[in-house]
């Protein structure tokens, strides 16, 4: 055998190793994945803001384990409030409002590694209502996942048309949507930088896309609310809420709560801001949603992401 020969059989035997090296890596790799447990303490607005995430998320190609204490229009203090009701007494069904459990039992169940915080959106606008509840709840969490990275979820304002806006200060509310965010907004990065926790800027977002004059949700002002008659309903294009829709024979109106496109955004937001990564790369939207407004939400999504860090 001549030594070219030799010579090459040696090195396409080290190719093979290097490459079987690679293939058992990333088969490793893969089988080691490590999903991202999160875990939400919230209420209505953290349900709408995580509707799409995990649909994201696999796209992204991340695993998540997603678990919830949520209970509708709660606030810090409520959720607190159930905390120290089963702290005196664990078999105290007011200790229990989730599903029948605790928040310590829910918290307890494996390791998370992100647990988000939150105030009730008709609170968000006055900084008094946050503590000494958000601290309270802060350090509990660290109590029984010292490793979890704490993050407060910033909620969003109410679609322009609503009537009624967040609470600013006791015995005064927002005159409009802008000022609900600033003023919530507000109020987050003043606790957050007190308990020197991060923001995901959903509120941020939201107003981004609000604030828009192309791609902003304008009211209807041609339709007749009045005397409107099923199922004729007004132009309700790119709004991010759930807006007007008939219940039976009544013209019902919700301005609080996000619609499909509304959470499609807030998922975004949340992907971009868990993961690090932008989400303008990603091709799941709700039917709901057209091509042209998803690419504007993506890139409301990242920007907020961005400039919040």
């Amino acid at each position: 055998m001549s030594k070219l020969l030799r010579t090459g059989q040696h090195s396409l035997l080290f190719f093979f190793l290097i490459f079987s090296a690679e293939v058992v890596g990333a088969q490793s790799s893969a089988t080691n994945k490590q999903s991202l447990r999160l875990f939400l303490i919230g209420n209505s607005f953290s349900q709408n803001a995580t509707k799409y995430l995990p649909q994201l998320s696999k796209e992204g190609g991340h695993e998540l384990v997603i678990g919830r204490a949520e209970i509708g229009g709660s606030s810090l203090q409520r959720h607190w409030d159930h905390v120290e009701a089963a702290e005196r007494d664990p078999n105290d069904p007011k200790g229990k409002p989730y599903n029948g459990k605790s928040l310590k039992m829910l918290l307890s169940d494996g390791v998370w590694d992100v647990v988000t915080i939150q105030q009730a959106s008709i609170l968000s606008g006055d900084v008094s209502t946050y503590e000494p509840y958000a601290r309270n709840l802060y350090n509990y969490v660290k109590k029984l996942q010292p490793n979890a990275q704490v993050v407060f979820h910033q909620t969003w304002a109410y679609r322009i048309d609503s009537n009624d806006f967040s609470r600013i200060a006791p015995g005064d509310s927002a005159k409009n949507a802008q000022q609900m965010w600033e003023k919530s907004r507000a109020a987050y990065h003043t606790t957050a930088h007190e308990l020197n926790i991060p923001i995901i800027p959903n509120g941020d977002a939201f107003w981004r896309v609000n604030s828009s004059k192309k791609w902003g949700f304008q009211k209807d002002n041609s339709f007749d609310y009045n005397s409107a008659k099923a199922p004729a309903l007004p132009n309700q294009a790119k709004s991010l809420h759930m807006g007007y829709r008939w219940d039976k024979e009544k013209l019902a109106f919700d301005s609080h709560h996000a619609n499909d496109a509304g959470c499609y955004l807030g998922a975004l937001v949340w992907y971009g801001f868990l993961y690090h990564e932008s989400p303008k790369k990603l091709t799941f939207r709700p039917n709901s949603v057209d091509e042209a407004f998803a690419r504007q939400l993506k890139k409301a999504a990242w920007t907020s992401v961005r400039k919040v860090r």
